[in-house]
Parts: structure tokens; sequence; C-alpha cells
């Protein structure tokens, strides 16, 4: 049977991650891949060079790499999904396998932007969270996990983030099957999301 592809999307810091990885726990069968895991490698720069990219940008990602991986696991082929290093904003020399699984869970900020990729997703959601509590949860997590500071989170959240979310991620929710709320309890949401596969994938048998 073919796998059932889902897309999770929302603004960064909206708990679109917590939900993929919350959701997965639910579904035995399921493997999550990581839209981050798809930045164009940066070696060519140096590492200040590739500090002041826009990461945000829907040209920051290898979509066709992505798509060819989707379509690969659609299959029952394995992948080797990237593994980027933001502390050094590049791809690392190894890379992490996918086996095949009936469901894949893909989860990103664009996750539902590009027609290609969004083409492929049996199921699409977009997580909405106050874009003031997504930069609060983005300024604890960037300082906490990756040796950010608070002024270099804040530039770079005004100078890209916020911008590309208005233009790319938001308009992105109009293309959701479901939308979420990430500030009520995560498992609400889950099973609003596992009510809805559960049709969709009755409907695809």
């Amino acid at each position: 049977m073919k796998p059932f592809l889902i897309g999770v999307a929302g603004l960064s810091g909206s708990g679109k991650t917590a939900l993929a990885s919350k959701l997965a726990g639910h579904l035995a069968d399921a493997e999550v891949l990581t839209l981050d895991a798809y930045y164009h490698p940066q070696s060519d720069l140096s590492l200040a060079e590739r500090a002041h990219l826009n990461f945000d940008h829907p040209d920051a990602l290898d979509w066709t790499l992505l798509s060819s991986h989707l379509a690969a696991l659609t299959r029952g082929e394995g992948i080797e999904e990237p593994i980027y290093l933001f502390d050094q904003h590049t791809r690392a020399p190894s890379t992490r396998r996918i086996e095949p699984s009936p469901i894949f869970i893909v989860e990103g900020i664009l996750a539902l932007h590009h027609p290609g990729v969004r083409s492929q997703l049996d199921l699409r959601v977009f997580v909405t969270t106050r874009d003031e509590e997504c930069l609060r949860r983005r300024l604890e997590r960037d300082i906490a996990e990756r040796g950010r500071t608070r002024e270099s989170v804040l530039e770079q959240y005004y100078t890209t983030v916020w911008p590309m979310a208005l233009q790319y991620v938001l308009p992105s929710r109009e293309h959701a099957h479901l939308v979420v709320s990430g500030e009520e309890p995560l498992d609400e949401s889950v099973t609003a999301v596992l009510r809805v596969l559960q049709t969709r994938r009755a409907a695809s048998a």
C-alpha cells in the first residue's frame, strides 16, 4: 500500500514540531522528516557569510531533493535524509537513513508552500499561533539549544523570519485541509489530526 504523507506547517515557534512528534508517537508506524534537514549546503561560504543568509526564504531549501525523496518513499524505497548543523549553517557529511514506512510526517515552516511538494501530501495541517508567542518560544529555544544570543535572535526575527512569514508561511495556510491551534492543549490538536487522518486514509484505501 502507498504510504500516507502528512505535511505540518506553521510559523517558527508555532508548535508544529511538537505536534509532529506527538502525532508520530500515537502512530507506531510513522516517521518524521524535517524540512530543516533540506537546507542547501553552504560549505563554499565562510561561517560569517552563512550566518547572514536568509534561511526563511523558500530558495534556501533544496526542494528538488525533498521531492525526489518523497517520491522514493512513496515507491517503497529508503532514503538518506541530510543532517543539518545549525551551529555551522551547513550539512553534516553524514546522513540519516530512513526506511519505508506506512506514514511519513513532513514538518517545517514551509511544508505547505511548494506546489510540487504540496501535491505529494495526502493530508496538510497548519498550526496557527500568535506571533508574539512564537517569538517568545523561538528566543527560548535558540538561546538554550542553538547557542544564540538574544540580540542575534531578535535581529534575525525582524529582518527575515517575520517578513518571510508574512510573505510565504502564513499564505500557505489556505492550502491546509486542517488548521489547529498551537496554543491549545497538544492532545486536542493530535486528536483532531488523527480524526481527519482516519477519514482520509479510509477514503484513499
